[in-house]
């Protein structure tokens, strides 16, 4: 899932490679290469990637997970009618759970990021071409082995998801300039790279940053300022 495009290895590509050495010496990080590695190859993967993750399998009939595939085939089939007229159900049916072959694409849909992307045509891989501002680069890079490093995506310094992680964080500074790039958006890049390639994960954190999150992720985190503010009075906790 969300391998390069083409094959092709753009300057931002080899840099990632080039630079994941640099993080060797870091103490925040959770292990080192020999260490990881050797986790990995004593430890099975869970059914999210996580390796050696304790989540509790819970047995759903294959006929039970099939027949909510089919729903939800037919449902993004026709998805603006269902969004029009049966959007209780749509709601009832994201509760009860989305199949997994079919939540990154339900993702982009509920998020708006489908639309989004049909708008934008062409842009990310315009985006995805250009080398980006060396400050938010730079930092982007420093992230990168922070996320996830016990999942199957992200394990590897340099490797895929690491990649691809930095090409929608890069691409989203260049988006959005005047916002940049802020830490907290990286674990949300990396769970949506777990669930679709590259593109539309650039667009699933467009729409959460710009349409249900606004204000977050911006310099000074002045929205998150603000309802911190507004909890306080609520809560009484400012004299």
């Amino acid at each position: 899932m969300a391998n390069i495009e083409n094959g092709r290895q753009s300057a931002d590509t080899r840099s990632i490679r080039t630079v994941s050495s640099s993080h060797m010496d870091d103490e925040s990080s959770l292990g080192s290469d020999s260490e990881i590695n050797g986790f990995t190859s004593e430890r099975q993967t869970d059914k999210y990637g996580f390796i050696g993750g304790g989540y509790p399998q819970i047995k759903v009939p294959i006929q039970v997970i099939r027949q909510r595939e089919l729903k939800w085939i037919d449902m993004l089939g026709h998805w603006d009618k269902w969004m029009i007229k049966r959007f209780n159900k749509v709601r009832l049916r994201c509760q009860k759970g989305i199949p997994p072959a079919l939540r990154g694409r339900a993702w982009l849909y509920l998020s708006g990021g489908k639309v989004k992307k049909e708008q934008n045509q062409g842009k990310f891989q315009e985006l995805d071409q250009q080398e980006g501002d060396p400050k938010w680069v730079d930092v982007i890079e420093k992230d990168l082995h922070r996320q996830f490093p016990f999942h199957e995506m992200f394990v590897s310094r340099g490797g895929h998801g690491q990649q691809d992680l930095f090409r929608v964080l890069k691409a989203y500074t260049l988006y959005r300039p005047e916002e940049g790039y802020c830490q907290a958006q990286a674990p949300i890049a990396a769970v949506l790279l777990m669930h679709m390639p590259a593109e539309d994960a650039f667009w699933g954190l467009v729409q959460i940053c710009e349409k249900y999150l606004p204000g977050y992720y911006s310099p000074g985190l002045v929205r998150l300022q603000q309802e911190i503010i507004i909890f306080h009075f609520q809560n009484g906790c400012l004299s």
